[in-house]
C-alpha cells in the first residue's frame, strides 16, 4: 500500500509543477485553462494520497485548492471573456 500512496504523491507533484508552469507562462487563456484542469487532477491526487496516509492537514487544505482550481477552469475555459 505504501507504494501505491508514494506513485500517487508523486504524480500529485509532477501534474502540480506541470500545472504551475501553464498557468505562470501566460500563453492565453485556453493554456491557462488547461493548467487549471492539471491542478483539479493533481488535488484529486493529494486529497486520495493525503487520506492513505492519514495526512489531514494535506488533505484539508487540497480541498480547498480544489475548490479555487475548478473556480480556475470556470474562469479560463467555461466563461465566456468579457469585451
Amino acid at each position: 500500500m505504501e507504494s501505491i500512496t508514494t506513485a500517487i504523491k508523486w504524480f500529485a507533484a509532477v501534474s502540480g509543477t506541470i500545472a504551475a508552469l501553464m498557468v505562470a507562462v501566460d500563453y492565453g487563456r485556453k493554456t491557462t485553462g488547461w493548467g487549471f484542469v492539471i491542478f483539479v487532477a493533481s488535488s484529486i491526487a493529494w486529497m486520495a494520497g493525503s487520506l492513505l496516509s492519514k495526512d489531514a492537514a494535506l488533505g484539508t487544505q487540497n480541498v480547498v485548492l480544489f475548490a479555487i482550481n475548478i473556480l480556475g477552469v470556470y474562469r479560463y475555459l467555461i466563461r465566456k471573456k468579457n469585451v
